[in-house]
């Protein structure tokens, strides 16, 4: 009985624990965003919220904020005062009653262009937070670099069908320069079945080659697989740690987080094509798990990656255009200003329930996903 508690409270230690770390503060940054720009808008704020549901503990600042942190930790929230919930949905009856005077600090007074700052200001958070992480890993630890230098081609792969080498320096995919061999891997990671036109350098001179990277299930190192596009190419073995100083590891962090916002959209982009399966995506479990794991083998660098990369994800899913996010209340915004007026009370409540259940629906079945892909059944 006793190694079984032990070996539960180590698994909530070197899981759950990790995974509250960099969840919490990936939110915090996102809800700060929000409640920074809101503040400077002079908009009445009154909850500041990490995670939902029943509260644990909490303060009230001199604005008269509640700052809070509460029992379900997935996620958080900036609720301003006429709002009838975290997701800035408007109280009717409280907007009524108020007066011209109380309505200069109301959120839902306030002019579109100044609603749509606030907003668009905690997605615009997570990926400052982003660039600053990867910027504080890449000038302490250092950016593992690779020369795109074939090393070995693999038989009946892509590769050799297409003519590559051994020696051979690949420098553009499909007109776009890559310049270390993690910028292939990406590249062709995500382009399974399609065909992608390759520039090399060879004795001296670039020759071009047409390759059809082809789907391959392959270990993603937590116990699971994935599929992806592989060309049947190693590289040289001549991995190295570059750092780099103030500016250029703000530089390295921003293209950085470029490339995770492409390699994402690339990836929905190819789910709504009918090209890769929707069954990749994670949830909140997977994190953990990711999260326990790079903890246990990458430490604190580790973890400060994987924050990085998880606030991008958190910032560009917000400005997905579903109501109830982020990106559907820029959406309703935009409406509004074309418009001259927002759309009606009926109509944003129409949305928000069909944002609602689009959310549930998705954290349903990324949930799923990670059961199955833990367990594999």
């Amino acid at each position: 009985m006793l190694e079984t508690l032990s070996s539960a409270g180590e698994v909530a230690f070197f899981y759950v624990v990790p995974a509250l770390v960099v969840l919490t503060v990936v939110v915090f940054i996102h809800e700060l965003g929000h409640f920074l720009v809101a503040r400077w808008c002079g908009v009445e704020i009154s909850t500041f919220s990490i995670g939902f549901g029943r509260e644990l503990f909490g303060f009230d600042d001199r604005h008269g904020t509640r700052w809070r942190v509460s029992a379900i930790p997935l996620g958080g929230y900036v609720k301003f005062v006429g709002d009838e919930n975290g997701a800035s949905f408007p109280d009717p009856e409280v907007l009524a009653a108020t007066t011209p005077e109380e309505r200069a600090g109301l959120f839902h007074f306030k002019p579109v262009w100044q609603r749509a700052a606030v907003v668009f200001a905690g997605p615009f958070a997570n990926f400052i937070l982003a660039v600053v992480l990867f910027a504080a890993v890449f000038g302490t630890i250092g950016k593992p670099v690779t020369t795109p230098l074939v090393e070995i081609v693999n038989p009946g792969s892509a590769a050799e069908e297409a003519g590559f080498k051994p020696g051979d320096t690949i420098v553009a995919i499909d007109g776009s320069r890559v310049e270390t061999f993690t910028d292939v891997q990406r590249v062709v990671a995500l382009a399974s079945g399609e065909t992608l036109h390759f520039t090399v350098e060879r004795d001296g001179r670039e020759i071009a080659l047409t390759a059809t990277p082809q789907r391959q299930e392959i270990p993603d190192g937590l116990g699971g697989t994935q599929r992806i596009g592989v060309l049947g190419v190693s590289r040289a073995a001549d991995v190295k740690l570059e750092r780099f100083g103030p500016i250029g590891a703000i530089g390295e962090g921003m293209r950085e987080t470029y490339v995770v916002v492409e390699r994402t959209l690339t990836y929905v982009g190819r789910i709504f094509r009918g090209r890769e399966n929707a069954d990749q995506l994670s949830g909140p479990l997977r994190v953990a798990q990711v999260s326990g794991v790079v903890a246990e083998s990458g430490g604190i660098p580790g973890l400060v990656h994987l924050a990085a990369i998880l606030s991008v994800s958190i910032g560009l899913l917000n400005l997905f255009p579903v109501p109830m996010l982020d990106g559907g209340h820029l959406v309703f915004y935009l409406i509004e200003a074309i418009r001259g007026r927002p759309l009606g009370p009926r109509a944003q409540e129409m949305g928000f329930r069909i944002g609602f259940a689009l959310v549930i629906m998705l954290f349903v079945f990324v949930t799923f996903n990670d059961i199955v892909r833990m367990t594999g059944i």
